[in-house]
């Protein structure tokens, strides 16, 4: 998914008069944690797909470097030239802070959340406890660390069924994409998906399942800027629960922009998308998710998103089309308010 919000990025950033705006270089990072240039950036974008092994065997190659070497090692050329980095890496490593701390120690702007905004932001415990401390309403839910599943499991279980009753959902701490997260009906389920979160993630979030609607809302701006929220959209789907299989496949979800719902709840969700940011101090741009009951109209806030996904079919550009910024605008005001975002510290610390 990062290739392909890298590609629409990249038409944002070439496309109106962004053209002779910005000169873009694009750099790909691989599995193996190797930055590489221009020219296998520009494959692996335009191919869609990560690298194969027969292009990395043959960049290896041409850089003089052993098939078995990982690591950043030196930058490629032309990344030190770099006036603003635009990292579109999701998940681990890409929106956890790491790339961010990178970029932050190079003193270089970069779009999006700094390092604390990322890193709250990936991690469920984190998010949760801020919004908490924030006063944000949540569905109630609990935290859990996976050595409580070494020995007998059954107080952990007993536990979570008398806190949160089922259904519930068992959610990896720090993945996306709903990548490891599962329905627990019973005690049996909930100690599978308890299970198979901790072979992911040691930090575990376990939420009372609720019926309600999904709704999103994008927010872009920080610094100097004031954040900014968008219309909201909702996702529609044809399954028990949003999972991995449900977002990724063709004709299992739809998007409605704007969300059908009362004035009332559109301009609440807007307001705590922005509350959301500030509590993680979230910047630059974010996608805050929300539950929606019709039936007592209680107004749930779920995650937050700093890296949102950007591809020609993601809600974060959608949403801000449907407010009325086009891509190339997008992007050109994301690029513009890095600089806002991220001011840096001097060589050696700030002054006395």
């Amino acid at each position: 998914m990062s290739i392909r919000s890298a590609a629409t990025v990249l038409r944002g950033l070439q496309g109106g008069g962004n053209a002779s705006r910005y000169a873009v270089n694009c750099f790909y990072i691989d599995t193996a944690g190797r930055w590489w240039g221009p020219e296998l950036a520009a494959a692996v974008l335009a191919q869609g797909t990560p690298a194969s092994p027969e292009q990395l065997a043959a960049a290896l190659q041409q850089a003089g470097l052993p098939a078995e070497s990982r690591g950043l090692g030196a930058l490629p050329a032309g990344a030190t030239e770099v006036e603003v980095w635009f990292p579109v890496l999701h998940g681990p490593n890409g929106e956890d802070g790491t790339i961010q701390g990178l970029f932050t120690l190079m003193q270089v702007p970069y779009v999006g959340s700094g390092v604390l905004g990322s890193a709250m932001g990936m991690d469920k415990q984190a998010m949760k406890a801020a919004f908490a401390a924030a006063g944000l309403p949540q569905v109630p839910y609990a935290c859990v660390n996976a050595a409580e599943l070494c020995g007998d499991p059954e107080p952990l279980l007993e536990r979570l069924a008398a806190q949160l009753g089922y259904p519930c959902f068992v959610k990896p701490a720090n993945l996306g994409s709903s990548v490891g997260i599962s329905k627990a009906r019973n005690r049996v389920d909930l100690l599978a998906g308890l299970r198979e979160a901790a072979a992911l993630d040691p930090r575990i979030v376990v939420e009372q399942g609720v019926t309600a609607r999904e709704l999103e809302c994008a927010v872009k701006g920080g610094g100097a800027a004031p954040l900014q929220a968008s219309v909201l959209g909702e996702i529609c789907f044809d399954a028990d629960w949003y999972d991995y299989e449900t977002k990724y496949s063709d004709g299992k979800s739809h998007t409605v922009i704007p969300a059908q719902v009362p004035d009332r709840i559109s301009e609440r969700a807007r307001a705590m998308a922005i509350e959301a940011c500030r509590a993680v101090h979230a910047q630059g741009l974010a996608r805050v998710d929300f539950f929606y009951s019709e039936a007592s109209g209680d107004l749930w806030l779920n995650e937050i998103n700093t890296l949102p996904g950007f591809t020609s079919q993601s809600m974060y550009p959608m949403l801000w089309a449907a407010s009325g910024v086009d891509l190339e605008q997008l992007v050109a005001e994301l690029v513009e308010g890095a600089t806002q975002c991220h001011s840096q510290i001097p060589p050696g610390g700030p002054s006395a």
